[in-house]
């Protein structure tokens, strides 16, 4: 097996620090494949299309100080290919975020100050379509059962990364045109979708045949396409309802609105003391003084725990 190497510097896009250990452990979506996280999840490998050639496997973890070490496994990598892989982890671990207002509001929040040292940046999908199709994924069921959609889809309907045998659990997302071809008895007797099944063939159809442009909610800025505009249509896409809604938006960067559950609502109470106030207009007042950034304060205020132990 050979190994080619990167390096990305661990900076955000206002020049703000970057932790990768706690950037890696920010959302639960690091233990769905194509990712694979250690089990002290500091570092974690993943599976990558390429636009040259077959899908690629790379390992990230720290380098030298400052820097995220690269290592792309497999067959050797030519310039065209290391740099694909590069430019995908890049956009995965959001180094293109400017987080320095966030930061500038944190640091005078005493249950939140911590986040300016390097936490705060949300590691997303390699695609808008993946952390959608994810998210439907995570509606109304455990994680396991999430766990369980997500292994399945990719497992059956991923591409193996290049050099892997055919059994191989390193394969990348699945296409929405593989997606939309798995057919209705995939979704229910080997995903084990439940009514998701229809909502995740559906979504991948359109996508599939140029009828929607997911992607291009992730690429629009938000003079093109305002908050109130992209929540209205992804409340739109089948499936997708408030919680999950948010949920996408928070993927997108886009973090005005709390992602308020049967586990953050509790949450919430935990971290702030018996006496905090449960109701959501009360959180919601909690965390307005961060503005645009109110959802990811709350974020970051509900999950402090794992992630200052990773």
């Amino acid at each position: 097996m050979s190994v080619t190497t990167r390096e990305l510097r661990l900076v955000g896009a206002g020049g703000e620090p970057v932790d990768l250990v706690r950037t890696l452990n920010s959302h639960g979506f690091v233990d769905l494949p194509p990712m694979k996280p250690d089990p002290d999840y500091r570092a974690t490998e993943l599976t990558v299309r390429t636009r040259r050639g077959k899908p690629r496997r790379v390992r990230i973890e720290s380098g030298r100080r400052g820097y995220a070490r690269l290592s792309i496994l497999g067959p050797a990598s030519s310039n065209g290919v290391a740099d694909d892989v590069t430019d995908t982890v890049r956009y995965v671990l959001r180094l293109d975020a400017d987080l320095s207002s966030f930061y500038a509001a944190a640091a005078d929040d005493e249950q939140l100050s911590w986040v300016t040292t390097g936490a705060g940046r949300m590691v997303r999908s390699a695609s808008v379509f993946e952390d959608v199709v994810k998210t439907i994924c995570t509606t109304n069921c455990t994680w396991s059962a999430t766990v369980r959609m997500v292994h399945a889809i990719v497992a059956n309907l991923g591409e193996p990364a290049a050099g892997a045998p055919p059994d191989t659990p390193w394969r990348a997302f699945p296409t929405p045109e593989a997606m939309a071809e798995a057919g209705t008895g995939f979704y229910r007797d080997v995903a084990r979708a439940g009514y998701r099944g229809a909502y995740l063939e559906s979504l991948a159809r359109s996508v599939a045949a140029g009828e929607l442009d997911v992607e291009w909610f992730g690429r629009a800025s938000a003079d093109e396409l305002n908050d109130e505009e992209l929540e209205r249509r992804l409340l739109a896409l089948p499936g997708v309802g408030p919680y999950a809604a948010a949920h996408i938006m928070m993927t997108l960067g886009r973090y005005h609105r709390l992602i308020l559950d049967s586990w953050t609502r509790p949450t919430y109470v935990k971290r702030a003391g018996r006496k905090a106030a449960a109701t959501d207009a009360s959180i919601q007042r909690r965390f307005r003084r961060y503005g645009s950034y109110a959802g990811l304060a709350f974020w970051m205020f509900v999950t402090r725990d794992w992630v200052n132990e990773a």
